[in-house]
């Protein structure tokens, strides 16, 4: 799944990358804080999904990631609590999260190869490019604070490679078809969250 993942990032984003990257010039990148706390509020929505979802296990396999380390739901509420304290209005989830919170509760029902490639998507692409942009988000719009949802119990690496392993045990019961089936939903999964982490900048 890395390997998917990676080829849909430009070169420049990642060495494996494919995609070319955008010719028109892009507007400064200038964060705000009321679109962070959109970003934030519909990361949180998409987490408690995820983490509702596994909880639930309409599919046996997804009770495997249960407890990984990996969870920010709780993290995200402790963050956006303080960020109320600090006097912030905290907006309702917006329309990007509601529309991939339900895309997941679907597939969770039906397409669980599909499913599991959003898990993967979501858990480890914030443990990577998420951080850095917290980190030059929080710069700009947090006096540097570094918030919950950016920190780990324990040794990240550890948590990821145990779920890889996880993912991997999974996937072994998987026919060809249903391995290929979880690679193709990689795009949809970048769309969704794309479209999440441009709330950082309305």
């Amino acid at each position: 799944m890395r390997f998917v993942a990676m080829k849909l990032h430009t070169k420049d984003q990642a060495k494996e990358g494919e995609k070319e990257a955008n010719k028109t010039p892009l507007p400064k990148w200038e964060p705000s804080i009321e679109g962070y706390l959109k970003f934030l509020v519909d990361s949180k929505l998409v987490y408690d999904t995820l983490e509702r979802i596994v909880d639930k296990a309409d599919f046996p396999e997804y009770a495997e990631f249960r407890n990984t380390g990996l969870e920010r739901s709780e993290a995200l509420a402790k963050d956006l609590a303080w960020l109320k304290e600090q006097g912030h209005s905290i907006p309702d989830a917006s329309q990007p999260g509601l529309n991939y919170s339900a895309y997941l509760e679907e597939l969770s029902k039906n397409d669980p190869q599909a499913f599991i490639c959003h898990f993967y998507n979501t858990y480890f692409a914030h443990s990577a490019g998420g951080r850095m942009i917290g980190r030059k988000v929080a710069e700009k719009v947090l006096n540097g604070k570094e918030l919950e949802f950016y920190k780990w119990d324990g040794d990240l690496s550890q948590l990821l490679q145990s779920v890889r392993e996880k993912l991997n045990i999974v996937a072994e019961n998987w026919t060809r078809e249903e391995k290929n089936h979880c690679l193709e939903e990689t795009e949809k999964s970048f769309k969704h969250s794309g479209e999440i982490l441009r709330l950082i900048l309305s």
